[in-house]
C-alpha cells in the first residue's frame, strides 16, 4: 500500500503527537503502524474518519483506534466460526425454528444428547442464537464506526454431514474429525494450577484428545437403532453425543478466556463495554456445558469408520475421582492468580493477554475444526490474529 494513500493519522500515531512526554510511545506506535501497513490491514480495516489524534478525543467522540478495530474484527471472525459450528449442532440436536432455522433434526442423536440433560435441544438452540447475534452485532458496530466488517463467506467450502437432518450447504467448520481438548475439566477443578503461571493439566477424556472423532453423525450409519440398548441408542451414537457434550464446553471455555484476554488491549471505553458484555455470555455458556459434559454415561466403543476406540470413563470412580474429576464441581475452584504469593482466588483461567488471539486460532486448528480448509483461509485468519495481538491499550 503506498504511503500517500494512508490517512496521516494512521501513518504516524494514534497518540497525541503534540505531547512531548509521549514521544517514546509515539515512536513505538509509528513502528507498529508500519508493520500493520505491511500486512495491508490499516487501509482495509478503517476509513479515514475512524482514526484519532488523541485519546481524550476518542472517548468524547466515540471513535475507536486501529487496535480496537483489530480486536473486534478478530472477535467477529471467531463468532462467525462459532455460529457455523453451532448451526450444525442445532440442525441435528437442537430446535429448528424461525430463530435458528435450518435442518430437520436427528431423532436418536437428539435422544443421546438428552441422556446428558433433557433440556439439551433448548440449550443448543439458545447457544446457537447467541453466537448469531454476536457476529451480527460486532460487524454492525464496526460499520457504525466506519470500519470494515468481516465476512468468511468465501471460505464456506467444507462439506456437510451426509446424515439425515443436515442442510447440504458449504461449511466453515468440520465437526466430523475432531480432537477434543478436555483439559479444561481438570484445569477448572485444580486448586493450585493456573496456565498463566505455566501449569499444565491432564485431559478428562484422553481417548478423544487425539485422532479424528465425530461430534455429529457423519451418515445415517452413525445413528442406527440398537434394540438391545435403552431407547435404542447404540453405543456409537451415544459416544458421538458424549463427544459433542465435551466439545460444547471446549469451544465455550475458549471464548470465556478470549474476551477478557483481549479486553486488556482495548482503548475505547465503549469497545471495552462491548467486549465485556459479550464475553460474559460466553461464561454463561461454558458453565452450562461444563455441567452437562459430566453427565456423559461411561462407555467404550470402536468407531467402525476410523477403527479408534473411544472410552468415556466414570469420572467419579477410581482410578479417577477426587476434586480434579468430581463432575458436580462446575464452579471454578479457587487457585493461584497473578502470583503464588497471593491468596488463592476463584477466577477465569487463562486470562494472560500475550498472544491470546493466535492462541485461540491455534486451539481451533489443533482441535480439527478446520480440517479441509484452504490455505487462503488460514492466511486470512492468521492476519486477523496477528493484528489483534498487536493491539496496545492507549
Amino acid at each position: 500500500m503506498a504511503r500517500e494513500n494512508l490517512p496521516a493519522t494512521v501513518a504516524f500515531t494514534i497518540a497525541d503527537p503534540s505531547a512531548k512526554e509521549n514521544s517514546s510511545s509515539s515512536l513505538n506506535d509509528v513502528r507498529r503502524r508500519s508493520f500493520l501497513k505491511g500486512l495491508g490491514v490499516v487501509g482495509a480495516a478503517l476509513s479515514a474518519g475512524s482514526l484519532l489524534t488523541g485519546e481524550a478525543e476518542a472517548q468524547d467522540r466515540g471513535i475507536i483506534t486501529v487496535g480496537d478495530v483489530a480486536i473486534l474484527r478478530f472477535l467477529a471472525a471467531t463468532e462467525l466460526i462459532e455460529t457455523d459450528l453451532w448451526q450444525q449442532y442445532n440442525e441435528f440436536g437442537g430446535i429448528q425454528d424461525s430463530e435458528v432455522p435450518g435442518g430437520s433434526g436427528s431423532r436418536l442423536y437428539t435422544k443421546a444428547l438428552e441422556v446428558l440433560d433433557g433440556d439439551m435441544p433448548q440449550y443448543i438452540h439458545d447457544n446457537t442464537e447467541d453466537e448469531m447475534t454476536h457476529e451480527v452485532f460486532i460487524n454492525a458496530y464496526l460499520v457504525s464506526k466506519g470500519a470494515e466488517p468481516v465476512s468468511l463467506d468465501a471460505f464456506r467450502t467444507l462439506p456437510s454431514s451426509q446424515a439425515t437432518g443436515a442442510q447440504q450447504i458449504g461449511r466453515l467448520t468440520n465437526l466430523m474429525q475432531l480432537a477434543v481438548d478436555t483439559t479444561w475439566f481438570t484445569r477448572y477443578r485444580s486448586r493450585t494450577g493456573n496456565p498463566d503461571l505455566g501449569d499444565t493439566f491432564q485431559p478428562a477424556i484422553p481417548s478423544i484428545a487425539t485422532g479424528q472423532h465425530p461430534a455429529i453423525p457423519r451418515t445415517d450409519d452413525d445413528v442406527q437403532p440398537d434394540p438391545s440398548k435403552p431407547h435404542h441408542i447404540s453405543d456409537l451414537t451415544q459416544a458421538i453425543a458424549n463427544t459433542a457434550g465435551f466439545h460444547f464446553a471446549t469451544i465455550e471455555q475458549g471464548g470465556t478466556s478470549l474476551y477478557p484476554q483481549l479486553a486488556q488491549r482495548v482503548t475505547s471505553l465503549e469497545v471495552l463495554r462491548v467486549v465485556l458484555s459479550l464475553g460474559g455470555t460466553e461464561i454463561c455458556h461454558f458453565q452450562t456445558w461444563s455441567d452437562k459434559a459430566g453427565n456423559s454415561p461411561p462407555l467404550s466403543v470402536v468407531d467402525p469408520v476410523t477403527g479408534s476406540t473411544v472410552t468415556f470413563p466414570d469420572l467419579n470412580s477410581p482410578p479417577l475421582g477426587g476434586e480434579d474429576f468430581q463432575t458436580n464441581l462446575i464452579m471454578p475452584e479457587p487457585t493461584a492468580f497473578l502470583s503464588r504469593k497471593l491468596p488463592a482466588c476463584s477466577i477465569i483461567r487463562p486470562t494472560a493477554t500475550k498472544g491470546a488471539a493466535m492462541g485461540a486460532l491455534k486451539a481451533f486448528t489443533a482441535g480439527g475444526l478446520f480440517i479441509g480448509q484452504s490455505p487462503q483461509f488460514f492466511k486470512f485468519m492468521r492476519t486477523l490474529a496477528i493484528e489483534a495481538d498487536l493491539a496496545v491499550r492507549q
